[in-house]
């Protein structure tokens, strides 16, 4: 009989690390996608609120009350790792197995990240709690500065391997250019 193991979105392309740069799988259990509609926007932050404990954050950003975030995802759109019921109020969709998260940490995460993102990432422009939707490479992706020198990076999950050969290729060249 076949032994089936289970993997991560990631399967055994992590952990990477190079030079001071570590990317390791964050592992969220689950992700709803929350879209408020018209004109509830107050209703269903009050309702994550009484629910979850935090409410909906500010385009963005993402906001942590215990082992729950909530994070902007794009327009009027916001992600909750925790089961909410909104019935009324909002379109809310599982999301569980639809991403992929993985944390970049160290001093060189910011040189990393600036090699294929076309923004400015760094602790005075990007702070604790930030989130963003941009591209990395060729990918759409959200990312979130987590720390002082820690990112997490989600992609869609059939995107998981190009995101980690993506942040392969960039931490090689920046460390190659270190050794020079």
């Amino acid at each position: 009989m076949a032994r089936l193991i289970a993997l991560g979105a990631f399967g055994d392309l992590l952990p990477l690390q190079t030079g001071d740069v570590t990317c390791t799988e964050v592992t969220h259990e689950t992700l709803f996608s929350i879209a408020p509609y018209r004109g509830q926007h107050k209703p269903v932050s009050a309702a994550i609120k009484s629910q979850l404990g935090l409410s909906l954050p500010a385009v963005g950003r993402r906001t942590i009350a215990g082992d729950v975030i909530c994070q902007w995802i794009g327009h009027d759109a916001w992600i909750v790792s925790a089961p909410v019921m909104l019935d009324g109020l909002a379109a809310v969709t599982d999301q569980s197995d639809g991403y992929a998260a993985l944390e970049i940490a160290g001093a060189g995460g910011e040189a990393v990240l600036a090699r294929l993102v076309p923004l400015d990432l760094r602790v005075s422009a990007f702070k604790i709690n930030h989130t963003a939707r941009s591209l990395l490479g060729h990918l759409p992706v959200s990312i979130t500065r987590t720390g002082a020198q820690v990112f997490e990076v989600m992609v869609m999950r059939s995107m998981a391997a190009s995101l980690v050969h993506d942040l392969q290729e960039a931490m090689a060249g920046l460390a190659a250019r270190g050794s020079a």
